[in-house]
């Protein structure tokens, strides 16, 4: 039984273009489409996504079985499936390291039906699936605590520089001036810091002490926004 899940339906891949039938390749196709389902499900599972990003996930496993159908058992297989892994490139907007991985994913699994392995895709799917979960769940990766970004608005005749470094010692682990900006036709700076806080709960203390050292200024402190990683 084991034996039988690592094979492939089309029988030899020397002859996969001339021994695919109408039936396995519809059942390649459907169960192409319902792990590209399962795939765009662990790709929801606690992460922000876009309806078009999950669709496109969804069918593109069956859009790189039908690419591997097509041109496996001939000289240009090696050409098609550098292609094939190419697509990554379809994204133009800027995409997580989760979207790299399941796209990848997605196109792992369309090779496999694409040559005939379903037992290994459907295996290899509920692998990845349940390692994400786990993985997702787990504090592999969570820092012990998340960055955050404060913003204090100070006059055009203080002297800032270094002025708040006392009181960012003492209620930050780490911080780093990121940003200066004008505002009020120059009667206004805002500086951005990014930090990390020692500990919860010192949001208050940090702000108080910042108010007394801007003049009692606009002070904002909040959660700290990650930029995207660009997709290869």
């Amino acid at each position: 039984m084991s034996d039988l899940m690592f094979s492939s339906v089309f029988g030899t891949a020397d002859s996969l273009v001339s021994s695919v039938s109408a039936s396995s390749f519809l059942l390649c196709s459907v169960v192409s489409i319902v792990l590209g389902l399962a795939i765009a499900g662990v790709y929801m599972f606690r992460h922000r996504y876009s309806k078009n990003f999950v669709v496109t996930l969804a069918l593109l496993p069956l859009i790189v079985q039908m690419v591997i159908t097509l041109v496996n058992g001939n000289l240009g297989a090696g050409i098609a499936v550098m292609g094939v892994f190419n697509l990554v490139r379809f994204r133009s907007i800027p995409g997580s390291a989760k979207d790299i991985g399941s796209v990848f994913l997605a196109m792992a699994v369309g090779l496999a039906t694409g040559m005939g392995f379903l037992g290994l895709a459907v295996l290899f799917t509920a692998i990845i699936a349940v390692v994400n979960v786990v993985y997702v769940l787990s504090p592999l990766g969570r820092p012990h605590e998340a960055e955050k970004t404060l913003k204090i608005v100070v006059p055009e005749d203080l002297e800032f520089d270094g002025i708040f470094d006392d009181v960012l010692n003492r209620f930050a682990a780490e911080h780093e001036l990121t940003e200066v900006t004008t505002s009020n036709m120059g009667s206004l700076y805002t500086l951005e810091y990014t930090l990390r806080l020692r500990e919860p709960g010192m949001e208050k203390r940090l702000i108080d002490e910042v108010r007394c050292l801007n003049g009692n200024l606009k002070v904002t402190l909040g959660k700290c926004e990650l930029k995207p990683q660009g997709v290869l």
